[in-house]
């Protein structure tokens, strides 16, 4: 199979997988390849209750990305990341370097370097690198049984809390926000919650705007990301102390809703994220 324009080839299941994003080891543990790791790095935020015995049988290699050094003494046979930064000369080294040394990978779609090769963004993209990966682990079946119980979207989009409410996807950064932009995870959420994403028109799924645009768009609602190295409650505060943003309409009622980051980029938790922005929003705007 190929992933960002590499083709990954593996005569067997590899038995020393390490994963080098909380994404990609979410996707791992939903498969329960958990005895198949050989270590784990880089957590956003905190692993899931349903996966938590699991990942805390893996060898953790770095609260960040591990050294070379590091990842190599873990003797692996695959690596699979969620962003191209993994695959740096600073951390694992490029993909080709590694197939040199024996050493197959895989990287999300999601994250290529080259934005032509990243796939159109739909819940159907996401379980497509689910199945990259149970393929090539040989269980092919438990990715089929986990996209089968992901049956909340159908019920969120008839639910459609968010209609008629313009969203900020609040990601990251004070000095210039960091938002959901109209291909990515967030865009993702709020089509399938019915509201309209302010920046939906941007490209990609995260930009870099300006506090003046987001005066200019005066959003219903903030949706806020929260993160281990970025808070939620963080920039919360921020926006409800600065003389500007504090009159924004969303910030004056406190229309907040926080979702954990790895409930926002595309992977198995994506629409778990879906229904916690539906609650929010319902909780928000209840509907008569």
């Amino acid at each position: 199979m190929s992933s960002c324009g590499v083709t990954t080839t593996v005569a067997a299941p590899p038995s020393r997988l390490v994963t080098l994003n909380q994404g990609a080891t979410e996707v791992a543990l939903a498969l329960g390849l958990q005895s198949q790791m050989a270590g784990t790095a880089f957590l956003d935020d905190a692993v899931p209750s349903q996966w938590k015995s699991a990942y805390d049988a893996v060898p953790v290699l770095s609260k960040e990305y591990p050294t070379k050094e590091k990842l190599l003494a873990a003797r692996p046979d695959f690596l699979y990341a969620s962003y191209t930064t993994a695959f740096s000369d600073k951390v694992a080294g490029t993909r080709a370097d590694l197939s040199s040394k024996g050493i197959e990978s895989y990287l999300s779609p999601f994250g290529c370097a080259d934005s032509k090769q990243v796939p159109p963004v739909s819940f159907q993209a996401v379980w497509d690198e689910v199945g990259d990966i149970a393929e090539v682990f040989g269980v092919a079946p438990r990715a089929a049984a986990l996209q089968k119980e992901q049956k909340q979207l159908a019920g969120l989009r008839a639910e459609a809390a968010g209609k008629g409410l313009n969203v900020l996807w609040y990601d990251s950064n004070t000095k210039a926000p960091f938002v959901g932009a109209g291909h990515g995870g967030p865009q993702l959420v709020l089509d399938a919650v019915g509201a309209h994403n302010v920046f939906g028109t941007l490209p990609g799924g995260w930009k870099t705007v300006s506090w003046e645009k987001v005066a200019a768009a005066d959003p219903d609602v903030i949706v806020l990301a929260d993160a281990s190295w970025d808070s939620a409650q963080s920039r919360i505060d921020y926006l409800e102390h600065d003389p500007v943003l504090s009159k924004l309409t969303a910030v004056r009622h406190k229309a907040f809703v926080v979702v954990p980051f790895s409930e926002t980029t595309p992977g198995v938790r994506l629409a778990d994220g879906a229904a916690l922005v539906s609650a929010g929003l319902s909780k928000l705007h209840p509907r008569s």
